[in-house]
């Protein structure tokens, strides 16, 4: 069946709903490293010390890692089933109402659950965000289009920066930034009703297509080397992000929270900029430098930033946000290039669910070296510098193993 293009107004309408949903996917990503220290004295009182805020923060990320991962590739394999944009906006409901919910919780285990529920829609977001945006427009330049996109992400992580400096969060004061966080269920019911399906997808209803089911299609001798290299090359920059670089939201807040309760929100704001920026130069530079010599530049580039971060500077010194925005340009160049090339691997029928396990299978990996980074962090005694700085080491691994990756730069695989 041959697909039908979109008037232009409904490509205009995709993109800036693709775009608004992935900004509300961001802020749910962000909202954690902002607000966990704040919530962690809140819940646990006198329980409540320097080690034990920071093994909670690890928890809380690992929660929100593994129900992105389930949910990346449980709403993948639906979008390609009922639709991409009939299970994006599935997936705003989820992130939207579970993260109000999580302005009502009594305990920190109440708080886990919700963080779970929160990374069922985050994880499912993505895949079916930019499938649908890859499949309505195709005569678009790919990298800018998967950059912008990513870059939304970023974009409500800045959004909420800015929100927890006017009001900063605190332990008497944090509940709202939860209760905020549901508004975006608006934008799901708008999704779920108006927004246009890609005309790729329902025209590859019609296809002839093996009975594999799409999740098995993946470990088939065609496609396992790409599933395999896809999942690892996602996996090294989501735990780097998660458990090496995002400590210094919660170290920020450690040290500065009785001099100034907006510096751990200003943090975050600095990081975010660098990664907006990040976001759209890495899905450039997947062009100009080829898939794999840029993804090895990249890495030594988040390597070198990261240990720089932790090792040379401290919170509250002249040279701290100077180095926090390097870090997040980048550390975040990763998800502008995994935007281009994660699609690439696969065939049009099983592109989000490819995408999606490759994507989000990395936050399975994401999940246990948080939890892992958690235990590290109280056997160094509570120290930021040095969990940061060993967690770091992580990139390293890119540089050797994207000369395995799959060749995709000549063409993209459509049947």
């Amino acid at each position: 069946m041959t697909a039908t293009p979109l008037s232009g107004n409904a490509r205009a309408f995709v993109l800036v709903a693709v775009f608004l949903g992935l900004l509300f996917d961001g802020f749910e990503l962000g909202l954690m490293p902002v607000a966990s220290l704040s919530v962690s004295r809140s819940l646990l009182g006198d329980a409540f010390t320097p080690a034990s805020g920071g093994d909670w923060f690890a928890r809380f990320t690992a929660a929100l890692m593994l129900g992105a991962a389930v949910g990346g590739i449980s709403l993948g394999a639906l979008g390609d089933r009922i639709g991409r944009a009939r299970a994006m906006g599935v997936s705003i409901l989820f992130y939207s109402i579970f993260a109000a919910l999580g302005g009502a919780v009594r305990t920190q285990e109440e708080m886990l659950l919700s963080r779970f529920l929160v990374g069922l829609g985050v994880g499912g977001m993505w895949p079916n965000g930019i499938a649908l945006v890859s499949e309505c427009w195709q005569g678009a330049s790919k990298p800018l289009v998967s950059g912008v996109m990513m870059a939304g992400l970023n974009v409500g992580i800045l959004l909420l920066s800015q929100l927890a400096r006017l009001w900063p969060i605190t332990a008497d004061a944090w509940r709202w930034i939860f209760h905020l966080a549901g508004f975006p269920a608006a934008l799901g019911l708008l999704v779920l009703w108006l927004l246009p399906e890609s005309p790729r997808w329902l025209a590859s209803r019609g296809d002839t297509r093996p009975a594999n089911a799409p999740l098995r299609t993946l470990f088939s001798p065609d496609l396992l080397r790409h599933t395999v290299m896809g999942v690892l090359l996602s996996s090294i920059p989501m735990v780097g992000a998660w458990a090496a670089s995002k400590w210094m939201i919660p170290w920020a807040d450690q040290v500065a929270k009785n001099i100034d309760p907006g510096y751990k929100a200003a943090t975050q704001g600095w990081w975010s900029l660098g990664a907006i920026a990040g976001s759209v130069l890495g899905a450039q530079l997947a062009v100009w430098l080829g898939r794999r010599a840029s993804y090895c530049v990249i890495s030594l580039a988040a390597l070198i930033s990261t240990v720089a971060l932790f090792q040379l500077s401290a919170p509250l010194e002249p040279g701290f946000q100077a180095i926090v925005l390097a870090q997040g340009i980048a550390s975040t160049l990763f998800f502008g290039w995994l935007a281009v090339y994660l699609p690439e691997l696969y065939p049009i029928h099983v592109r989000a669910t490819g995408s999606g396990m490759a994507y989000n299978t990395g936050r399975f990996a994401t999940a246990f070296g948080v939890l892992g980074a958690g235990a590290l962090f109280t056997a160094l005694g509570g120290s930021y510098p040095r969990v940061g700085t060993a967690m770091a080491c992580i990139y390293g691994l890119g540089i050797i193993a994207i000369w395995w990756a799959p060749a995709t730069d000549s063409q993209e695989k459509t049947a």
